[in-house]
């Protein structure tokens, strides 16, 4: 990772020496902390035998977590699962857990308490961290204390996106595209009033990337703003290609992408799987009407006939969860519950 050799180095020898510990990656969104996070997995992987779990957790609350939990680590559902988390983690070898995205401090605070006395160190990454007990290391963009700039071909905007990466990373793919040049960017973006100051509504609230869509939204086909409204509102943790393409109503979903992914607006963590960053999700979302009636409706459809797909489309399943625990129907948590004991099956055989 360019400009985060240090940081990795501090990071693996305070996991190293003073594992289990609970440890917060803290800082402004589209800052880094995911991907040093990954990297510092990477890293440590032969200190914990591969044993590193990735988790993302959101707002979800404890109940959704601890299921989770229980269903990658095989302990069982219902009555006594926490106990039996309990036992896995302290009964078993050193494991490292990241939790991505933390929002709920007092779903955190649980599953702290929860698990205690285990073997696991975790890792969280926060936009902000109101919990005791935990390690805060805050996350800054990369050369900003030297005052270098990572991206050369948009240098000029360094100072003006705040040396955010991925403002810069955008910036500058909107700039190779040549789609415009670095100076008429910049014009827009002051014009526009990226130097102005204003109290944020959220942590994922940044006008430098909500001001880099404002320039790209008028520009995207209708397809692709379309697509971005699908993944903005998912709560998943990815999408494939073809439940995007008939959430989004597109009927040719390959040139929409290929536009998404020239200027950077898109990720693909897996292949075929696409998302978007938290920052870019809460500038797009603002555009954007939710429909999470209709999100719902076709992933519980779709893994209701094709259970092979449970475990390719777990976070898309706790999704659904959360969202029936939110309306508090009974209808929907008997689905998406039957769907949770299926995929359980499936993993004891």
């Amino acid at each position: 990772m360019k400009g985060r050799t240090a940081e990795l180095r501090t990071l693996a020898r305070t996991i190293v020496t003073a594992r289990p510990t609970r440890l917060a990656l803290v800082g402004p969104g589209g800052s880094g902390k995911s991907m040093l996070a990954a990297e510092l997995g990477w890293k440590l992987r032969a200190e914990f035998g591969g044993r590193i779990d990735w988790f993302r957790t959101g707002a979800w609350g404890f109940h959704t977590l601890s299921e989770m939990l229980a269903l990658r680590f095989g302990t069982g559902l219902g009555e006594g699962r926490v106990q039996r988390i309990q036992k896995f983690l302290s009964q078993g070898p050193q494991r490292l857990i990241v939790l991505d995205n933390h929002e709920d401090d007092r779903a955190m605070e649980h599953l702290f308490g929860a698990f205690a006395d285990s073997n696991a160190t975790f890792v969280i990454t926060a936009r902000r961290c109101l919990l005791s007990g935990v390690l805060i290391y805050p996350v800054v963009a990369p050369l900003v204390t030297s005052g270098r700039s990572a991206f050369p071909r948009v240098a000029a905007l360094t100072r003006l996106l705040r040396w955010n990466p991925l403002a810069l990373d955008i910036a500058d793919s909107i700039v190779g595209s040549r789609a415009v040049s670095a100076k008429a960017l910049g014009d827009f973006l002051k014009d526009a009033g990226v130097t102005r100051v204003r109290a944020l509504e959220h942590e994922d609230d940044l006008p430098e990337i909500a001001l880099l869509i404002a320039w790209a939204w008028p520009r995207l086909h209708a397809e692709a703003r379309r697509a971005l409204a699908v993944l903005a509102h998912m709560e998943g943790d990815h999408m494939d290609a073809v439940s995007l393409a008939k959430l989004a109503r597109v009927t040719r979903l390959g040139p929409a992408l290929r536009q998404l992914e020239r200027w950077h607006l898109v990720q693909e963590p897996l292949r075929g799987r696409y998302t978007l960053h938290a920052v870019v999700r809460h500038a797009v979302a603002r555009r954007t009407k939710p429909a999470p009636e209709r999100v719902f409706e076709y992933y519980v459809t779709l893994l209701e006939r094709h259970p092979e797909r449970l475990e390719s489309e777990q976070s898309q399943l706790f999704a659904a969860l959360e969202h029936a625990y939110r309306k508090s129907d009974l209808n929907a948590l008997l689905r998406v519950n039957a769907l949770t004991q299926r995929l359980e099956r499936a993993e004891d055989e």
